[in-house]
């Protein structure tokens, strides 16, 4: 069954989309998990970059962006610009953090004869998230964000 945006103001269908097939979403699963293996060897420093990007690009487009919210999600145009500079403020957040937030963390053990414990912090794969849209660029930042600097891939429903 397609789903479709609606201007919440006039009740106007915008764009309609359909479901993707099964082959499609395989097909985007193997193209994340192929992202995963190269982007989980990428450096901090090189995530950063990308993220730092990310935050640009939502800055540079920033009217765009918040004419969308205001089209699809009825948000006033001052609130949307200020959820799509909360959303470049959260990458450029792990722009400035994920190194140390990643950083391997001892734990402290109750015999330190016995040996030690080290909280090490590894890329896990191909994360899914499944977000409501009341907050679109916002709840898409929070979760991505972090997940890009920690070495994951992501697909979005």
């Amino acid at each position: 069954m397609p789903y479709a945006t609606t201007n919440p103001y006039t009740g106007e269908v915008i764009k309609t989309f359909k479901n993707p097939t099964d082959a499609e979403v395989k097909a985007a699963i193997d193209q994340a998990h192929a992202a995963f293996l190269a982007w989980r060897e990428t450096s901090h420093a090189a995530r950063a970059t990308i993220l730092q990007k990310a935050a640009d690009l939502l800055r540079k487009d920033a009217d765009a962006y918040a004419k969308l919210l205001t089209l699809e999600m009825g948000k006033l145009i001052g609130e949307a610009k200020a959820e799509v500079e909360l959303s470049a403020k959260i990458f450029e957040y792990y722009v400035r953090n994920a190194a140390r937030l990643l950083q391997p963390e001892k734990l402290p053990v109750d015999d330190p004869a016995e040996g030690e414990a080290v909280l090490v912090y590894e890329p896990l794969g191909v994360l899914l998230a499944i977000e409501p849209w009341n907050f679109p660029y916002y709840q898409i930042a929070r979760i991505i964000a972090p997940q890009l600097a920690a070495g994951n891939t992501m697909l979005l429903k």
